[in-house]
């Protein structure tokens, strides 16, 4: 007798408890990314080399949940992404699209300010979506999608995509996002990216 698609999933990946003070879903492992591992996002690179001198902080940590993998089926990680500055730009993470390129993903925050920056990728269209508590973010296939903390407390969050889904990161390194989040008399601003 074949065992059900309930059965195939571990009774740990069913339900998972997670809190808003740490990144942890169960026992599975944490990805932290420090500043140093963020070498090339950020736009201004004197400020980057300069905050690098200082310290190599923690900006952000994910974990993820990968139940199952086939058709239909769902993985989501959870993130925390910590406030910061370099030189006027927001706290980030490196960003990604999917490997699977029609594959879309949602976002739902939980605690904290921030925004998302999407980005088209075949067009170049950009988009900064507000992401904070309390707000969910659609992401459409083919678009690549970045994390900003634009607030003073951790932006935590939850995203959700396909099992089919895939992260590239290689193909943001290569050409990065074409506007950078800064902050202007106090408030997030979408702008391009300064040409070297």
């Amino acid at each position: 007798m074949n065992s059900s698609h309930l059965e195939k999933i571990r009774p740990e990946d069913i339900a998972v408890a997670f809190g808003l003070t740490d990144v942890r879903l169960g026992e599975r492992p944490v990805v932290r990314r420090h500043l140093a591992d963020l070498r090339g996002c950020f736009a201004d690179e004197a400020a980057f080399e300069a905050a690098l001198a200082a310290d190599n902080p923690l900006l952000y940590e994910v974990c993820a949940v990968e139940p199952a993998d086939g058709d239909g089926q769902l993985h989501y990680g959870l993130g925390v992404l910590y406030p910061g500055k370099v030189g006027d730009e927001y706290s980030l993470t490196k960003g990604h699209l999917h490997s699977h390129r029609p594959a879309a993903e949602v976002y739902i925050g939980l605690a904290g300010e921030g925004a998302m920056l999407l980005e088209d990728e075949t067009t170049g269209t950009s988009r900064l979506v507000p992401l904070g508590k309390g707000q969910i973010v659609y992401v459409p296939g083919h678009t690549a999608h970045r994390t900003v903390n634009t607030g003073s407390a951790p932006l935590v969050y939850i995203g959700v995509y396909p099992a089919n889904a895939g992260h590239d990161y290689a193909s943001i390194a290569e050409r990065n996002f074409r506007k950078v989040i800064l902050e202007r008399d106090g408030e997030p601003v979408l702008l391009d990216r300064p040409t070297r």
